[in-house]
């Protein structure tokens, strides 16, 4: 099983960015996906999830609105667009997956991807 994020980076409160998952080794429409942070000095925050076949949604309260969760399972990829940044937002963001769409029980993550919001 690999999952590999991309796509962080230094950006400017208000500001987009989009991360990327590519998924490997593993039948990617069988799994719930989700994407998690951690700041630092924080614990792990649950963002958003979506459901194997994809259309089914779920965001903390923290980025509804903002953030937007899609999956492509032909290039088994999984992404996060995220717009109106706030400095909040600063985090390592993970990508993860189960088979039950609980959050915070994931049996592989990827590596992550750093996100700073910064003037």
């Amino acid at each position: 099983v690999q999952m590999v994020e991309s796509g962080g980076g230094l950006v400017q409160p208000g500001g987009s960015l989009r991360l990327s998952c590519a998924v490997s080794g593993f039948t990617f429409s069988n799994f719930w996906m989700h994407w998690v942070r951690q700041a630092p000095g924080k614990g792990r925050e649950w963002v958003s999830m979506i459901n194997p076949g994809g259309g089914v949604e779920s965001y903390a309260d923290s980025v509804k609105g903002r953030f937007t969760i899609s999956r492509d399972s032909a290039k088994n990829m999984l992404y996060l667009q995220m717009n109106s940044l706030k400095p909040e937002d600063t985090a390592h963001y993970y990508c993860a997956r189960n088979t039950d769409g609980k959050r915070g029980d994931y049996d592989y993550w990827g590596q992550g991807t750093q996100v700073t919001v910064s003037s």
